[in-house]
């Protein structure tokens, strides 16, 4: 009687053990730890996560209060007293020009300008000079 090959697989024993049933065992072995390996890497991703959701939060915290300082820091009155006390004031009215008056105010002083260095480097007879261009 002929065996099929497929049964013959089925029925292949080791001391008692069908081998079916060993490989049947080491592939569940192997998908058991890949899913622990999986769910271990999600768990680290998931705390990763909530640390980077902590810290925009936190970034969001500090981004609010410093438009609170920036606004107090800004209000009108504030800088009003500060000027004043820095001996600051608005400019009087008499004082503004109109676009005819602009020619009559005193002009900016003239700075001179920097003297040119009175000796100029020699130049190097060892270094040819490109054709055009003076020494």
């Amino acid at each position: 009687m002929t065996r099929n090959p497929v049964q013959a697989l089925f029925d292949w024993k080791v001391r008692g053990i069908r081998w079916i049933e060993i490989i049947g065992f080491v592939v569940v072995g192997a998908l058991v730890f890949s899913v622990y390996i999986a769910k271990a890497a999600a768990a680290r991703e998931g705390a990763e996560i909530s640390r980077l959701e902590r810290d925009i939060a936190e970034t969001r915290q500090r981004v609010r209060l410093l438009r609170a300082e920036a606004a107090r820091l800004e209000q009108p009155g504030r800088l009003e007293a500060l000027s004043r006390g820095a001996g600051l004031a608005p400019v009087p009215a008499t004082r503004q020009a109109d676009e005819g008056g602009l020619t009559e105010l005193k002009p900016a002083p003239v700075v001179p300008a920097a003297a040119a260095p009175a000796t100029a480097p020699a130049a190097d007879p060892a270094i040819p000079s490109a054709p055009g261009v003076p020494r």
